[in-house]
């Protein structure tokens, strides 16, 4: 039976940035507590078990070169909305080059304060409070991946945010996305469940009306020269703590996507070599069962 609520389209800002000032003001209160693991973003630390081999997986699965200790050397690393660097600092230390940026100011001066813990990090990672387009003139073409990890659903303009990302990537780069699905389960349980009745994240970290189904999201990354490779359904278990992975993307979902490189360009209409969404794959080494007790 359908719900009033998917007649509900997504709405698309006419400003020049992808940055919601309503979203700012939200996380500018929380700035502090990016590292406390028991805390607001509790959920974000324990993402961390999942969309760290996700990422590192797929990149070792296209790449014919390997560094023991630390497999994703050579790799530049885009992290967009950054936040205090939760994610920054694991693909930091797998050896990446990483460049964390976010418009909270806060926010970077907690993860500048956190990395400096750690003489390694410290070199490999800098950050930058920074909207992504602001970074796109001096940024064209640079990065060999970008992570959008829990961010597109806070943007002001997604269409726009894709295309920033297409144009800072180099060709045949990655874009990494976790995000939630437009679903009226996804109201029940990301919004009324988990921010109302359990707390999970603090009342308001969403919108409904900015959730993006996969299928729109797939869309709006082909329309822009990247092809869809992986959509992995993910789910969250609040008794565990704990996140792990599920064929059905009704609720969180990962995806990744390859900007076309330089000669494919001119054939943006061909289609991928999979054009199921829902038959595409996890690589190898990141699907995992779904915890036990989920709710």
């Amino acid at each position: 039976m359908k719900s009033n609520m998917f007649t509900v389209k997504r709405p698309f800002s006419t400003s020049h940035s992808s940055v919601d000032s309503k979203e700012m003001k939200k996380f500018q209160l929380l700035a502090h507590k990016w590292w406390d693991e028991e805390g607001e973003y509790a959920a974000l630390h324990a993402m961390n078990d999942i969309r760290v081999p996700f990422i590192r997986d797929t990149l070792l699965s296209m790449s014919s070169n390997y560094h023991p200790g630390n497999p994703l050397s050579g790799i530049k690393i885009l992290d967009v909305g950054c936040g205090g660097g939760l994610l920054s600092e694991p693909l930091g230390r797998l050896g990446a080059s990483v460049t964390g940026i976010d418009p909270v100011e806060d926010n970077i001066r907690t993860a500048d304060q956190h990395k400096s813990f750690d003489p390694v990090l410290a070199k490999r990672i800098q950050y930058k409070s920074s909207s992504l387009e602001e970074i796109v003139e001096e940024s064209m073409e640079t990065f060999d991946v970008i992570v959008a990890s829990e961010v597109v659903e806070h943007v002001a303009d997604l269409e726009m945010f894709i295309k920033c990302c297409s144009q800072v990537l180099k060709p045949e780069g990655s874009l990494f996305i976790t995000t939630i699905n437009k679903t009226q389960l996804s109201y029940v349980l990301g919004i009324v469940v988990a921010e109302k009745i359990m707390g999970i994240v603090p009342e308001g970290t969403h919108e409904w009306e900015k959730f993006v189904s996969p299928e729109e999201l797939e869309r709006l990354l082909e329309s822009n020269g990247f092809s869809v490779r992986t959509v992995n359904g993910m789910l969250y278990n609040p008794l565990s703590g704990s996140w792990g992975w599920m064929e059905s993307t009704s609720l969180n979902y990962a995806l990744h996507a390859v900007k076309s490189g330089a000669r494919a360009r001119s054939h943006a209409t061909d289609a991928p070599p999979e054009t199921d969404i829902q038959q595409r794959s996890a690589t190898a080494g990141t699907a995992g069962t779904v915890p036990d007790g989920t709710v």
